[in-house]
């Protein structure tokens, strides 16, 4: 198998056109389409204002709406997982036809920074080279121990449904109490230990549009993610894994990090119809999905609280798309098969992770 190099990617040279099963798509408009929002199901219609706030109530309606609390039976640990069933696994297999894979996950963050507070710790604990008596290491061979708090801004990780919770509960209707210091007692990563293996769609916003990346307050809505895909001629199936750029690392490279809870570009949570409306098992991004700072009244994640705890759904938050992103403008195709093991941590509420899309 060989390994996709894209090189130096660089904000003057991303191209302004996309380009999808072998055509090239272009798209003029800088600005967001708008989604006019109804309790009933704002992802089915069109106009309205999606800067404007929600109300606790009316996102309270929204999370029974997309909720699949007992719909795999009361006892389920997959949650919209169980979409990517055998007949899927296969149809994800057919993407691969020119041997080519890239990673989706950014190298770990060593630095401190406004946007990791909590830096990859590497930690020698055997060495080649000559020591000074005492040292506490050993000579003679190379092992090490790391430190990692994954669940923030930078590191790639996935988020397993014992991780959040809405009004105390966690998906299917567990009380949160059941997440203790032992670690989670029911939901947790380990569920996924078997992996994830699916057809990923990766839906580059930037390229979409005719920028490097989308600004801090650009909201996508339920009608982005519609015309999409009817410029583009796909359309989300059942258990295809989404994949959302906002070409963030390409900004942060430019501008610097910065705080993400102050301001980034991300899904409206109403998106939330739109995703259930097309039965995906998985969604991720380059950042932390939900459009910052939050649209919802009392919830700093309101898309996070509607898919994980909701939909239960599992989210891969902080990957690094720009490999994937040059990857699929060259061969003209934005589906793949994307394959991912996530650590088998007993009790954990998600694990690092470092997804593989295959051409």
């Amino acid at each position: 198998m060989t390994t996709f190099q894209p090189g130096s990617i660089h904000a003057k040279a991303i191209l302004q056109c996309f380009a999808l099963a072998g055509s090239l798509v272009f798209f003029s408009s800088a600005q967001p389409l708008r989604a006019e929002t109804s309790d009933a199901n704002p992802s089915t219609k069109l106009g309205a204002n999606l800067s404007a706030k929600v109300s606790a109530e009316t996102f309270s309606s929204w999370f029974q709406k997309v909720s699949n609390w007992g719909r795999w039976g009361e006892e389920d640990q997959l949650g919209t997982l169980n979409f990517i069933t055998p007949a899927v696994r296969k149809l994800a297999a057919l993407e691969v036809k020119e041997g080519i894979s890239v990673s989706l996950s950014r190298s770990l963050e060593t630095v401190a920074g406004i946007d990791n507070p909590s830096p990859f710790k590497l930690t020698m604990s055997a060495v080649g080279t000559p020591l000074p008596e005492n040292s506490g290491m050993q000579e003679g061979h190379g092992a090490d121990r790391f430190e990692i708090e994954y669940h923030g801004l930078v590191h790639s990780h996935i988020d397993a449904l014992s991780h959040i919770f809405y009004k105390g509960k966690l998906y299917n209707g567990h009380s949160q109490e059941r997440v203790t210091p032992a670690g989670a007692e029911i939901l947790s990563i380990i569920d996924y230990k078997n992996g994830i293996l699916t057809r990923g769609v990766l839906i580059d916003f930037p390229r979409f549009l005719g920028q490097v990346y989308l600004e801090d307050t650009h909201i996508i809505g339920p009608a982005d993610l519609e015309r999409w895909e009817a410029v583009s001629g796909i359309r989300i199936e059942t258990g295809d894994a989404v994949i959302v750029r906002t070409g963030r690392w390409l900004k942060r490279e430019k501008e610097g990090p910065w705080n993400l809870m102050e301001g980034t570009g991300g899904l409206h949570p109403s998106a939330a119809f739109w995703l259930q409306e097309r039965q995906v098992s998985l969604i991720g991004s380059d950042s932390v999905i939900d459009f910052q700072p939050s649209l919802v009244e009392g919830s700093f994640f309101p898309l996070h609280e509607l898919l994980i705890a909701g939909m239960g759904m599992p989210i891969l938050d902080a990957l690094d798309l720009e490999a994937l992103s040059a990857a699929a403008a060259s061969l003209g195709r934005s589906r793949f098969m994307l394959s991912l093991a996530p650590l088998a941590a007993e009790g954990a509420t998600g694990s690092p992770v470092n997804p593989i899309a295959t051409w």
